[in-house]
């Protein structure tokens, strides 16, 4: 039985679910790297050039995706997101060449779009402000750990079925979610027969919300406020490490380390699972010290910088390791502090753009998608160049490190901005 005090944590697991689903489907194609070299002697820059297809998909419609869950609601606009992709998945399992899977990643991309949005808006409109980091790590903390589930499930799929089967295999969950979904949620929490009244009373004022998603979207406040471009410069960087990490890792260590498919699903639940550890404890803290101080430069841009910080300095040192051990470690930790202020970067759109939080997480997931562009298939050319991964993790290193000056100097969420 729902405890009705408490369902907005129900909502909370659904989205948790859906996010560690959304990414075991977008890193599948990882762990068939061999696979498709070997059948379609696809390079490593081809390879990177398919990965990246996802990334120009999914810059066209996070911006549009945002606008589209603020205009139509989370309720519509996700599950069928969420069955739209599950289709381009399974259809990967029949890919028969390079622009057939530059194809379907790029549709991957696209219908994958209002995810984020979907999420931020979500969270805005079901959580009180001191529970919104921690809501948000619950959500987000599904994507180091899709890495340690599918990972192995994945890698097994693949050496026992084949990648084809592997593909086929996991496109029927978001289509299950997605009716759950459209059962159990409801926009506006007033609506749904689950939510108590005292629950109300921490949730929101329901004119209050209706008058947020009816007034017009101030794009102008979005594009231009101070603290909404460093965060989205930022994220930028984040989502090159995110990428990088959720595509490249297993060939990093099949070619570098000689390890075995089924051995790589293993190893890498290890700094995933730190991953996510240290991304849950970064919505504890950015909430904590919000509550404690109510101050958004002190919760989440010193959260973020700090994190980012250590990451980049991992990162380096990274690249000049050659033993399996230390790599680990180091890629543990580059992980974790690299994911940790995740929670704080989406608090960010709540915080300022509260009215129009989906249109705003649209715009900062669209930074992300540039990354997933641009990451890819520069990783595919550097290891081509030089044969290793060594150029790749310092350039990992040098973005993370200039995204810390960058929270430092202009990301000050606090100070009021006017566009007139």
């Amino acid at each position: 039985m729902i405890r009705t005090s408490h369902y907005r944590w129900v909502i909370a697991g659904l989205i948790f679910f859906i996010t560690l689903v959304n990414f075991i489907d977008r890193s599948a194609i990882s762990f068939v790297i061999g696979q498709l070299k070997a059948e379609f002697h696809f390079t490593d820059t081809e390879f990177g050039l398919i990965l990246s297809a996802f990334g120009l998909g999914y810059v066209l419609l996070t911006a549009f995706g945002g606008w589209l869950v603020d205009k139509w609601g989370t309720r519509i606009i996700w599950p069928l997101a969420a069955i739209s992709w599950s289709f381009c998945v399974g259809l990967l399992g029949i890919a028969t060449g390079f622009w057939g899977f530059v194809g379907l990643r790029f549709l991957l991309g696209i219908t994958e779009g209002p995810h984020f949005p979907a999420m931020t808006r979500s969270v805005s409109d079901w959580l009180p402000p001191q529970e919104r980091a921690r809501a948000l790590s619950l959500g987000l903390v599904a994507i180091p750990l899709s890495s340690v589930i599918g990972a192995p499930i994945t890698a097994y799929l693949v050496a026992d079925f084949g990648w084809r089967i592997m593909f086929m295999a996991i496109t029927v969950v978001g289509i299950i979610w997605a009716i759950v979904w459209y059962m159990f949620f409801r926009d506006k929490p007033q609506d749904c027969k689950y939510v108590s009244e005292s629950e109300r009373k921490w949730i929101g004022n329901d004119k209050q919300i209706q008058k947020e998603k009816t007034s017009p979207i101030d794009w102008r406040f979005l594009l231009t406020h101070p603290a909404l471009i460093a965060n989205n410069a930022a994220y930028f960087a984040f989502g090159y490490m995110l990428f990088f990490a959720t595509l490249w890792l297993p060939g990093y260590f099949l070619s570098q380390h000689g390890l075995n498919l089924k051995s790589v699903g293993w190893y890498l639940t290890i700094p995933w699972l730190i991953g996510a550890l240290f991304l849950k404890a970064g919505g504890i803290i950015s909430d904590w010290l919000y509550k404690k101080t109510g101050s958004s430069r002190i919760a989440r841009s010193h959260v973020i910088w700090s994190s980012q910080l250590l990451a980049a300095v991992c990162f380096v040192a990274l690249g000049f390791t050659s033993s399996l051990g230390g790599s680990l470690i180091l890629l543990s930790l580059g992980l974790g502090f690299g994911l940790m202020p995740q929670p704080a970067f989406f608090s960010i759109n709540i915080d300022v753009a509260k009215e129009r939080s989906g249109s705003s997480q649209g715009i900062t997931s669209s930074c992300l998608s540039l990354a997933g562009i641009i990451a890819p298939v520069l990783t595919g050319w550097l290891i081509d160049l030089t044969g290793n991964y060594q150029a790749a993790f310092l350039l990992l290193g040098g973005l993370t490190g200039m995204s810390v000056l960058t929270v430092i100097f202009f990301h000050h969420p606090d100070r009021k901005w006017s566009t007139a």
